[in-house]
C-alpha cells in the first residue's frame, strides 16, 4: 500500500497522538523515565493500515491496544527525532493536533538535549506535556510537585 504524505498528515490529524508519558523508574538518575511517543490506534480491521504506516514512517511496532484495537508506535527517540518530526514540519498538521506535535517536538529537543536526566528538566518537560492532549494529568503533577519539593528541601539544607 502506497501512502501519500499529504493523506497520512490528515489521518494523523484525525487518528494520532502525540503522548509523553513520565513513570517513576528507581534505576533512573533522576528517579523517572520520560517515554514519548507518537501513536495512531485503529479496530482491528483496519490493521494493514497500521502496517503500512510503520512502512510509511520504516519504524514503530503494530501491537494490541485494547480488546480489538491495535497500534502502530513509535518510541525511538532518535526515529523521533529523524523522521517523525521532520515529517511533520513538511507536511504540517492543520487541526488542535498541531499545537500538540509542536509541544512534544519542543520535548523531544530537550531529550535530545539530555535535559531529562535532571529533576528541573523533568519538571520542565511535565510543565509542557500537561498542556498537551487532555489536561488532567494527576500522575504527572504529582511528580512534578514531588520533584519541585526534593528541590526546595535541598535549598533550605544548604542555606543552613
Amino acid at each position: 500500500m502506497k501512502l501519500d504524505p499529504y493523506w497520512v498528515t490528515g489521518f494523523v490529524d484525525g487518528e494520532g497522538t502525540f503522548y509523553v508519558g513520565i513513570n517513576s523508574q528507581p534505576s533512573m538518575k533522576t528517579g523517572f523515565q520520560v517515554l514519548p511517543e507518537f501513536r495512531i490506534v485503529q479496530h482491528e480491521r483496519d490493521i494493514q493500515l497500521l502496517y503500512a504506516l510503520k512502512e510509511f514512517f520504516n519504524a514503530g511496532v503494530v501491537r494490541v491496544n485494547h480488546g480489538d484495537r491495535y497500534e502502530l508506535r513509535i518510541r525511538n527517540l532518535s526515529v523521533l527525532k529523524e523522521t517523525v518530526i521532520p515529517f511533520f514540519e513538511k507536511y504540517p498538521l492543520h487541526t488542535k493536533k498541531s499545537i500538540d506535535f509542536i509541544k512534544f517536538r519542543k520535548i523531544i529537543l530537550k531529550m535530545i538535549n539530555q535535559e531529562h536526566l535532571t529533576k528541573e528538566g523533568i519538571v520542565r518537560i511535565i510543565e509542557i506535556a500537561s498542556q498537551m492532549n487532555r489536561a488532567d494529568k494527576p500522575k504527572a503533577q504529582e511528580i512534578k510537585k514531588d520533584l519541585q519539593m526534593d528541590k526546595d528541601n535541598v535549598h533550605a539544607c544548604e542555606k543552613s
